[in-house]
């Protein structure tokens, strides 16, 4: 006898809400336990929430684009014996396992037919049951990493199933094309051919972190999606780093390292209070802008296992020692592999500081949905012309600015990186 359930959110790791980012499943849909019903992201991880049981799906009650939380209800299933995938005593059918952490790599595709089992005339995208596209979630992944748009590739799977070759296919033709995307506003990218390197001589296969797994999927989505433009300035950080060594003896007494950095997130945040789209991000329907009343700067880390960007909230209310005792506890978590999620979500603006490594310019990624980034190279000492027709030694720091140029035009960047190395030259101007 069939009874019908519902499919809540489980536990899915220290978060108040997480996005969903992609709906696998509509009404009338045959699932297995196990099969993944929705894609949800973080800011640096993407994880598949599996069906606890198997059946056939009666309603959808979440769309893309929706934050939930644990316990949110997800779908309405009609289940043959009302046994989930644990074989669960009826009385706790309603509590679906933990999840215990996101998943970094793509799972396995969903089986496809063989080629002979394929329908005469296959399922165009507005045939297919409620306009939804029938991809694993591995697939889809594929997908948005080569930039293929899934609602103009026609599957030859069941229902229209889309298979990697399916998508290969559609970019061959689209190449074949001259590049040019469909008149449904698709993108073809063409992956990059597989070379055997060993032909030339030794070579050493070394796998790749999680963490660059995943954050490398991240800032490729983020370049393809965001239009960048990196614009340059300098400031006069004399004074700045004269008055931050003045401070370094207290800095000692309340135990705290006082760095340049600290001093750089007072100045960032003061621009953004005085340029208040550049703390924002754009709907995902490119129609409207969401700009934030709060103030948290992502701060990169280099670790060990890959750079990484917790998050330091409300930069605009906190001082300098607070800072600094703040972001030198986190960036000791990010090298020790401890920081939790939720300390790398709900990020306003990023700065990546290179200065104590080196180099005089670079082009930042913007870290999508932030719409801004602030690249700091290293600092030097150059000879600055004076009113009185000297020069005078001064240490200048270079500034890179990358923005999404959607939302932020060539102007409003000159006058938000002019404005900032004003604040940073003259560090006083924070209080105004």
């Amino acid at each position: 006898m069939s009874e019908i359930k519902t499919i809540n959110l489980p536990n899915v790791g220290d978060f108040d809400e997480i996005e969903i980012i992609e709906v696998l499943i509509v009404p009338n849909d045959e699932v297995q336990a196990e099969d993944s019903i929705i894609v949800l992201e973080s800011d640096k991880a993407t994880m598949e929430i599996p069906s606890p049981f198997a059946g056939k799906i009666q309603s959808v009650m979440v769309n893309v684009g929706d934050r939930i939380r644990e316990g949110t209800a997800i779908a309405t299933i009609e289940v043959a014996g009302a046994v989930s995938v644990a074989e669960t005593p009826a009385a706790e059918v309603e509590k679906p396992a933990e999840v215990k952490a996101p998943v970094a790599e793509a799972p396995k595709a969903a089986a496809v037919p063989p080629a002979a089992s394929k329908p005469a005339a296959p399922a165009s995208n507005t045939e297919r049951s409620g306009n939804q596209i029938h991809a694993s979630p591995s697939i889809r992944r594929y997908a948005r990493e080569l930039g293929v748009m899934l609602d103009q590739v026609i599957g030859s799977g069941a229902k229209g199933r889309i298979s990697k070759q399916d998508v290969k296919a559609f970019i061959k033709t689209a190449m074949s094309d001259g590049g040019r995307p469909s008149s449904g506003g698709g993108v073809a990218i063409s992956a990059m051919p597989e070379i055997d390197f060993s032909k030339f001589g030794e070579i050493e296969i070394k796998e790749l972190s999680r963490i660059k797994k995943i954050s490398g999927a991240h800032l490729h989505r983020s370049w393809v999606n965001v239009p960048h433009v990196t614009q340059f300035d300098e400031a006069d950080i004399t004074d700045l780093e004269a008055f931050r060594k003045s401070l370094a003896k207290e800095a000692e007494k309340r135990g705290v390292r006082l760095t340049p950095l600290v001093f750089l997130m007072k100045a960032v945040a003061s621009a953004l209070q005085a340029f208040p789209e550049f703390n924002a991000s754009l709907e995902n329907t490119g129609e409207r802008l969401i700009l934030k009343k709060y103030i948290n700067i992502g701060v990169a880390v280099d670790t060990p296992n890959g750079l990484m960007v917790p998050v330091i909230r409300d930069v605009d209310k906190k001082g300098l020692f607070d800072l600094a005792e703040e972001v030198g506890a986190t960036a000791g978590r990010a090298r020790d592999g401890k920081l939790l999620p939720a300390d790398m979500q709900g990020g306003c603006f990023s700065i990546s500081s290179l200065g104590g490594i080196g180099g005089t310019q670079f082009t930042p990624i913007v870290n999508a949905p932030e719409v801004a980034i602030l690249g700091v190279p290293r600092a030097k000492m150059q000879p600055v012309y004076q009113a009185d027709g000297s020069f005078k030694p001064r240490l200048i720091l270079p500034l890179c600015l990358s923005y999404d140029h959607r939302v932020i035009d060539g102007a409003q960047g000159a006058r938000f990186i002019t404005y900032l190395s004003q604040v940073i030259t003259d560090i006083r101007r924070v209080l105004l």
